[in-house]
């Protein structure tokens, strides 16, 4: 099974020579959520889906790596163009959303322009970077007008406007929100409390999801990559393309674009919550969101504080 690790700079180095490893994170579980909880590996169909512990330890060792030496993070942010809608790449296709996107697939609106170093000002972006997006920030370019930035769903470094990057004050995070899109299945996880320097975590809950279907011109993918949950809302609102609010999905966490970590939509503005969908944990079927049983999406509105826990979206 293919496993996915992204290491940064001197972190990297420093991992290499200690001899740590992704079989070094150790994970435990100690559950604080116990409703609709999945085993590790449970029947789906005529087969089995599962948890997929490899790629979850693979990823927090990414994280432990980029916390063993000091750091600024950033949180790329451009939720419907706020900052601007950025110029186009260089190498740019139209999707099937008729909007320009990226050769990585990644579209422009709602997105932040990344240079490569030095072309600021003077050539176009060579990517995107998508909202939500965890940032290292190494600093100002050279004539100080845009961030130098280390990127870990974009890997290499690039220039990017200052607006469209947030300095945040957290210098670590310790809890983790894993989404799998193959089996689609959610756990959350946080650094043990007894040991808050070192690399052993706790599973907090273990549940069936359901994630966004590739569905154009208005259902997208939950897009995989690491991100930051930015706000949130106890009732989000939607519409049915036009000015109407048509319902709400509760408990509405947000990581990036439009996508929410949210509880069981209701079509009704002033509907009660509803608590289970027999469509969590089958096939995708939201638009970008990630679909929770809504007890477990008010857990994480409870537990996940703001732009100190991550999301991480992997196959």
């Amino acid at each position: 099974m293919k496993r996915f690790v992204i290491v940064c700079g001197a972190a990297a180095a420093l991992f290499v020579a200690s001899g740590f490893s992704p079989a070094d994170v150790a994970i435990e579980k100690k559950l604080l959520y116990d409703q609709h909880t999945l085993a590790d590996t449970y029947p789906y169909k005529n087969g089995t889906r599962e948890f997929q512990f490899d790629k979850i330890r693979a990823r927090l060792y990414t994280l432990d790596s980029l916390q063993r030496e000091s750091a600024m993070f950033g949180i790329i942010q451009n939720r419907k163009n706020v900052h601007g809608r950025p110029e186009n790449v260089k190498d740019y296709t139209t999707n099937e959303y008729h909007t320009v996107s990226d050769r990585y697939g990644v579209q422009g609106t709602q997105s932040a322009p990344l240079y490569a170093p030095g072309e600021f000002g003077s050539q176009p972006p060579v990517r995107y970077g998508r909202d939500g997006s965890l940032v290292k920030i190494l600093g100002h370019n050279a004539d100080s007008t845009a961030w130098r930035v280390e990127s870990f769903n974009a890997p290499g470094v690039w220039e990017v406007p200052h607006k469209y990057v947030k300095p945040i004050a957290t210098t670590r995070f310790d809890k983790v929100v894993m989404v799998d899109l193959t089996n689609q299945d959610i756990a959350t996880l946080e650094r043990d409390p007894q040991n808050p320097r070192g690399s052993k975590w706790l599973v907090r809950s273990m549940n069936p999801c359901t994630t966004g279907a590739h569905e154009p011109p208005h259902a997208y993918p939950t897009p995989e990559g690491m991100f930051v949950i930015q706000d949130r809302t106890p009732k989000m609102m939607y519409n049915n393309g036009g000015p109407v609010i048509v319902g709400f999905a509760p408990w509405a966490s947000r990581f990036t674009n439009g996508a929410f970590l949210h509880g069981v939509p209701v079509n009704n503005p002033a509907g009660a919550i509803v608590e289970y969908s027999p469509t969590l944990g089958t096939t995708p079927r939201s638009h970008e969101c990630v679909r929770n049983a809504s007890s477990h999406a008010k857990f994480i509105y409870d537990w996940a504080p703001l732009e100190r826990t991550l999301v991480f979206v992997f196959n």
